[in-house]
């Protein structure tokens, strides 16, 4: 019908496995060269660019200069919770190796997405706000509470500043990986990064995927009641 959006466009793009490995290496909100790019795929730099290439002009990603080296990351965190949905509709995929195994295993546990923290984490972070009474789900966004403003900002997070920012402060997003909802928006991106601050939270490696700390559990606890496995 006249006026639909054309999602065929977008969906043939990341109907090839490369191009889809792209973008979902990208969902954490960093932006890579086409080097790493390419040893994350397992594809020859020059393959990555031309994919590349195509996700730019659709919009999908975009480009952003550093001297001479060229930097690409998802077009918006609309890029990211498309990905994110259409990994929950996706069948799982077969680990080739021990290795992808382990990698797997991580990222069910704790990961980034564009920012805010999904996977097991990021769920059971967003079950423990809601029982404390620091947000309640009102739709298609959670009202942060007076009560975890202030807890909020006991933790280092000025609820308030973010407020002005004209998005929605919380929303929910859909994890792929615990088919429930994980907290995204700015206040989302904000407790990600003063956890990982205070040393509560830190990344495995150089990929998505994240852990708690032997500090962070116990803050975690002390905090908001979240007991990590």
């Amino acid at each position: 019908m006249s006026g639909d959006a054309d999602i065929a466009t977008p969906a043939a793009l990341l109907a090839d496995r490369t191009r889809a490995g792209i973008v979902t290496e990208l969902v954490d909100g960093r932006a890579l060269p086409p080097s790493e790019l390419a040893a994350r795929t397992g594809v020859a730099r020059s393959t990555v660019s031309e994919h590349v290439a195509k996700l730019v002009d659709a919009g999908l990603l975009v480009v952003e200069r550093g001297g001479r080296n060229r930097y690409y990351r998802l077009a918006g965190p609309d890029v990211a919770h498309a990905v994110e949905a259409l990994a929950a509709l996706a069948p799982p995929r077969r680990p080739r190796n021990l290795r992808e195994s382990v990698q797997g295993k991580a990222i069910r546990a704790g990961r980034t997405c564009y920012g805010h923290l999904a996977g097991e984490l990021g769920v059971s972070l967003t079950d423990a706000l809601e029982e404390r009474g620091w947000m309640a789900r009102d739709g298609d966004r959670y009202r942060v509470s007076a009560v975890g403003r202030e807890a909020l900002a006991e933790l280092g997070i000025e609820v308030d500043r973010l407020d002005r920012s004209g998005r929605p402060l919380a929303k929910p997003c859909n994890d792929w990986t615990e088919r429930r909802p994980h907290l995204a928006g700015p206040l989302g991106v904000a407790l990600a990064r003063r956890l990982e601050a205070l040393g509560w939270i830190e990344r495995i490696g150089t990929g998505r995927a994240v852990r708690v700390t032997p500090e962070g559990e116990r803050g975690l606890r002390e905090a908001v009641g979240l007991g990590v496995r």
